[in-house]
């Protein structure tokens, strides 16, 4: 049909669409306009067909494709959505139809106020934004843009500080935490969140704590806690502290890395997390003792002796807890549960994980000489030989120090541990 053809009410509304925005393979307005090494740019979602259908060419030049990797094509991105915009409110009458649809920027904002306005249920709203940004086949430009749309982070945060349903606040934290946690999503716009989060601090925590307590499920708990990850990371410190400082956030997280079902067993991600937060609140003495009255000393040995999570973070709590007289003497009280789980984890984690566990074994075995740590390290199998290869594997100055007097420690006092040194490698003693 021609343009003459085209019935007069109708032609106002007509989309004028540049070629070069229309993929060469559906000719249709491309959503996220991908380039191959050839230099030539389809839509994603055509040209991954095309490529999973067995295709090892470029479709317009018919030359073949030593690579398959798809680049964005941003700039062509972003010229796409303005047309888009400029196209949907260029009609002095009623809005032409987009021929790619509402661009993400007007979908966020009608999505957002919804949010906003008290008195309409946030929920379906927010659940369609969980689902955009987790839609593996959303372009990460449509994600980028609605979580850097004025005012998204404020809006969404401020649903979560709502105390009148909590529903609509584990949603809100499913979004947010999406945001904060996704790699796609460009570090600028993480960073949002965790400065709406950091705006009323008090509130925020409160809030996040309430959801890890009250959470319907371990992922909306978990979502919680990747919050918190995140406020931790970007804030001021006067806003850790407050993190810190809540003694009903750190009882929670210690939850977090706790049993999760009958067994006893722990959830991996859960733990990874949960320890994450733990062990960067550890530095203040008053979240220190705080941790240890909440339990944090046993979960952390749980997770070194269950293999859950990050040995290397639980390492770090620990280390954090021999810093007060409760966590050396909790440490001590089940010493020999604990000291096995330290020595057995400090070959098998990174080295700034195996300097926090010689950190934990140097304080209660040798500063302070808790008897029942000393005997604990003596029995434990391979502990010489595990202190030796630490020593010998580029550790920093004051960690050598401390594995040497260890070393000399237990020669003294406990002639047994000898035998635990099993390993056919010859060593040259450090004294």
């Amino acid at each position: 049909m021609g343009r003459k053809d085209i019935a007069a009410e109708y032609q106002g509304l007509e989309v004028k669409v540049p070629i070069f925005f229309r993929c060469p393979i559906s000719l249709d307005v491309m959503r996220s306009p991908v380039s191959l090494c050839t230099g030539v740019t389809y839509d994603r979602a055509s040209i991954q067909r095309w490529i999973d259908s067995g295709n090892n060419t470029c479709p317009a030049t018919m030359l073949p494709l030593p690579s398959t990797d798809l680049v964005p094509n941003l700039t062509l991105r972003r010229l796409i959505a303005l047309w888009a915009s400029t196209a949907a409110t260029s009609s002095s009458s009623s809005p032409a139809p987009s021929a790619v649809g509402p661009t993400p920027a007007a979908a966020a904002a009608e999505l957002l106020r919804q949010i906003a306005d008290h008195s309409e249920d946030p929920c379906p709203a927010l659940h369609k934004l969980a689902a955009f940004l987790s839609d593996d086949d959303v372009d990460e430009f449509d994600k980028n843009a609605l979580a850097r749309a004025t005012g998204a982070a404020e809006t969404l945060v401020s649903v979560l500080r709502r105390r009148r349903a909590d529903a609509s606040a584990e949603a809100a934290v499913r979004v947010l935490a999406v945001i904060a946690a996704s790699d796609c999503i460009e570090e600028e716009n993480r960073k949002r969140v965790a400065t709406a989060l950091a705006a009323d601090a008090a509130s925020s925590v409160a809030s996040l704590a309430r959801v890890l307590r009250k959470g319907s499920s371990l992922e909306a708990r978990m979502d919680a806690a990747r919050l918190v990850e995140s406020l931790l990371r970007n804030a001021r410190p006067d806003v850790k502290a407050t993190v810190a400082e809540s003694g009903e956030m750190v009882g929670e997280l210690i939850r977090l890395i706790g049993p999760v079902d009958e067994k006893g067993g722990l959830d991996k991600q859960a733990v990874e997390v949960g320890l994450s937060c733990l062990a960067t609140i550890a530095g203040t003495r008053r979240a220190r003792s705080e941790m240890v009255r909440l339990g944090a000393v046993p979960a952390a040995v749980r997770v070194l002796a269950t293999d859950a999570g990050s040995p290397s973070q639980a390492l770090r709590v620990l280390e954090a807890t021999v810093g007060c007289a409760e966590g050396r003497a909790a440490i001590c009280e089940m010493a020999d549960a604990a000291i096995p789980a330290v020595l057995s984890k400090m070959m098998k984690v990174g080295m700034g994980g195996a300097e926090a566990g010689v950190s934990v074994l140097w304080a209660v075995c040798h500063k302070y000489r808790d008897r029942r740590a000393v005997d604990a390290a003596a029995a434990s199998k391979g502990g010489l030989t595990r202190l030796l290869l630490l020593m010998q594997s580029g550790c920093s100055p004051a960690t050598r120090q401390m594995a040497s007097e260890l070393l000399k420690m237990f020669k003294v006092n406990a002639k047994s541990c000898l035998a635990g040194y099993d390993s056919k490698t010859t060593h040259i003693m450090p004294f």
